[in-house]
This record gives structure tokens, C-alpha cells and sequence, in this order.
């Protein structure tokens, strides 16, 4: 049985020592959008890139990295959105919270295709298709070597899945979050439109509140601070990105104190 994660540190280019593999972190939040999850589509789910996305996170597991999830649901049903189009925010929000179960057991199911244990887990009861969220529980499937998939939100309306992801690694005692997007760190402003825009190393918390930059919605940017939790952002459509961020390698933004 190995040990439980370490306390989280703020220091180094990631974090200063080797843990278990020559990895930077011994335990770590993946956070992705559920539009990660299209792949050219416009819609929905594409099976090669939900297996190349499991490929990856199957890729650190063996490296001895214990892994937490949190997939958004966009590319099914987004509770803004509905909400704006004259939904009732509570009903929308709830029908997003479903939609990233749907994303957490296709997910689970390409892992395990894989050979990669896993459990999802979801904040809202429904027991015939997962499990309900307990916290002592989940750490124990992480320390087994389970990645845990955590779907529906917080369970309350009116929060984001950035949200959600920020409040179980802090719970679970992760030493980071990994954001995974479509560009490899934050700009300050969309490089896809602006080819001078400048990319960050580092940045702090506070300045990507002040500057009302992309990375997450603010209520995770501030737990994320008041918790001392590091945000890598780095590209997910970078072969191997992820590996080797853990391994002290390749191209990334990490948000700070």
C-alpha cells in the first residue's frame, strides 16, 4: 500500500525533489473540457481522441502518479447555455452535472480498455452507475492505484466544473491541478487571433484575477490561492504533454502565489 500524497509545495520550476518515477508530483488533479473530448466534431464524443486523452493519463499512471479527473460536460449539454436560451438555471445546471457522467464513464470505460483500474465517482447519488462521493473512500482508491473519475460538478447548481475540480484536489490532497486546453499555457490574449500575444511562464493567482485572463473561472482561481494550489495549463493536443510536464519537461504556464 503506498502512503498518501505528501503536502502540496509551491517552490521550483514545478516543485523542487523527485517523486515516486522521477515525476515532479505524487498526486495530481487532471482537469479537461468536455469539448476535449470532440475531437473535430461538433458535438458529442470521438471515440480515437477519448482514447488518445486515456493513453496519456494511462502513460503518467504507470510513471506511479496517482490520478484524479474532472471532465467538463460541454460537449453535450453546457447549463449556461441552456439558461440563456430561457431554461431555468437550476434545471440547466443539473442537466450539465449529467452530462459530465456521461463524459466520466466513457472516459472510465476507455481506461479500463486499457488496463487502467478506475472508479467514477459522482456528487450526485446513482449508485446503479457509480459510486457516490466519499471523501476517505476516494483517497483509498488512490492510494490502490485507481484513478478516480469525479463527475457531476460539486452537486449544487450555480458552480463549475473548474470549480469542482479545485474543491476535490484540495480535498483529496493533490499537489497540483493540471489544466489541460487547446494552446500550451496562458496568453494574454487568445493566440489564435493575435500572433503577438505573449505567453506566461508564471503568473499569479491575484494577476490572472486582475487581468480577467481565461485559466478558470475566479471562485476556482481563489479557492485554488486560499489553498496554496499550484494550476499547471499546458495543451492536451500535445503528444506526451502531459508525461512530460511531470517529468520536468515541455511547455507550460503555472499559476501560483
Amino acid at each position: 500500500m503506498r502512503a498518501a500524497a505528501p503536502a502540496r509545495q509551491g517552490q521550483g520550476a514545478v516543485m523542487d525533489g523527485q517523486a515516486k518515477g522521477g515525476t515532479t508530483y505524487a498526486r495530481v488533479m487532471l482537469k479537461i473540457s468536455g469539448e476535449a473530448l470532440m475531437g473535430d466534431q461538433g458535438y458529442g464524443l470521438h471515440p480515437p481522441t477519448v482514447r488518445r486523452i486515456a493513453e496519456e493519463v494511462k502513460s503518467v499512471r504507470d510513471l506511479g502518479v496517482e490520478i484524479c479527473m474532472v471532465i467538463g460536460g460541454g460537449n453535450i449539454f453546457r447549463g449556461l447555455q441552456g439558461s440563456a436560451q430561457g431554461m431555468e438555471r437550476t434545471t440547466a445546471d443539473y442537466m450539465g452535472m449529467l452530462a459530465t457522467v456521461m463524459n466520466a464513464l466513457a472516459m472510465q470505460s476507455m481506461l479500463e480498455s486499457l488496463g487502467v483500474f478506475t472508479r467514477v465517482i459522482s456528487a450526485i447519488p446513482m449508485d446503479q452507475v457509480c459510486e457516490p462521493y466519499i471523501r476517505r473512500r476516494a483517497v483509498r482508491h488512490l492510494e490502490k492505484g485507481r484513478v478516480c473519475i469525479f463527475a457531476a460538478g460539486t452537486g449544487n447548481p450555480y458552480f463549475t466544473t473548474d470549480t469542482a475540480a479545485t474543491l476535490r484536489a484540495s480535498e483529496m490532497g493533490c499537489e497540483a491541478i493540471f489544466k489541460g486546453t487547446k494552446v500550451d499555457g496562458v496568453y494574454d490574449k487568445d493566440p489564435k487571433r493575435h500572433p503577438d500575444a505573449r505567453r506566461y511562464d508564471r503568473i499569479t493567482y491575484d494577476e490572472v484575477l486582475e487581468k480577467h485572463l481565461g485559466v478558470m473561472d475566479a471562485t476556482a482561481i481563489a479557492l485554488a490561492r486560499d489553498n496554496n494550489l499550484p494550476i499547471i495549463v499546458f495543451s492536451l493536443d500535445e503528444p506526451g504533454g502531459f508525461r512530460g510536464i511531470l517529468r520536468g519537461e515541455g511547455t507550460y504556464t503555472r499559476v501560483h502565489g
